[in-house]
């Protein structure tokens, strides 16, 4: 079902949202050469708490860590390790969500370290600019087809592959509500946005093919089909009479 917040609710969200920004800043801070993906998570798991919030990803549907920090071929879903060391040309997708007095903020970054290929950094910036693409399309009214198309047709202009088995979606007291948000889609089509709809818009854009398949030893980690690198990008976004209001920004 589809929820539509009042202004109080979305304030909440608001609060919930900055939680998420700054965790993902101080996240930009710490992904460096010779860093566990464990480390992050450790230092992103006592954040969230220090703000009296609790982590969204944590123990979700089974998942075991408060961030999913996703490296190079691994669009999203990655398991923090204390094994998984970053070296020098990795992108590293982290993708953290919180929970502040009963509301959700959920946003990812992708981020470069050290000499990464100019390839892969053009991927990096187009992957945020293909966001920033669809949200400029939302108002009350817009079609989740005319998002989807903004991002999709923005991406494959430079060749570049959109993710479709992984979508976004609504967000509020629940990190996945109706409706689902895709990364695609024909101008158009698709249910009409409303005023008060709060959605995570997240891009997930691959160097080659957009297909992806699951790790069978975690169960979690969503790999290129390909093994070319992908990037994410994602932000809570609250819909409003006369566009949009990006709440983990």
């Amino acid at each position: 079902m589809i929820t539509i917040k009042s202004e109080k609710e979305i304030d909440m969200m608001r609060d919930a949202g900055k939680i998420v920004r700054d965790v993902l800043l101080l996240m930009e801070e710490s992904v460096k050469e010779g860093v566990t993906t464990f480390e992050l998570n450790e230092i992103a798991h006592k954040f969230i708490l220090k703000q009296n919030a609790i982590p969204s990803f944590l123990n979700y549907n089974g998942y075991p860590a408060s961030i999913c920090a996703s490296i190079n071929e691994e669009v999203v879903h990655g398991i923090p390790s204390k094994k998984r060391v970053i070296k020098s040309g990795d992108i590293v997708s982290i993708d953290v969500g919180a929970i502040y007095k009963g509301w959700q903020g959920d946003a990812a970054r992708t981020f470069t370290v050290g000499n990464v290929s100019e390839e892969v950094k053009k991927l990096v910036n187009v992957t945020r600019e293909s966001f920033f693409k669809g949200v400029e399309t939302i108002k009350e009214g817009t079609r989740l087809g005319d998002l989807g198309y903004a991002i999709q047709s923005y991406a494959e202009s430079f060749g570049y592959g959109v993710v479709r088995d992984l979508v976004g979606h609504g967000i509020g007291r629940e990190m996945h509500e109706a409706p689902e948000v895709p990364n695609y889609g024909m101008p158009g089509r698709g249910f009409r946005l409303k005023a008060g709809m709060t959605i995570a818009i997240e891009p997930m854009i691959t160097l080659g093919t957009w297909r992806v398949f699951q790790d069978e030893k975690d169960g979690w980690t969503i790999r290129t089909m390909d093994l070319k690198p992908a990037a994410h990008y994602e932000n809570t976004i609250a819909v409003t009479k006369d566009g949009f209001e990006i709440l983990t920004l």
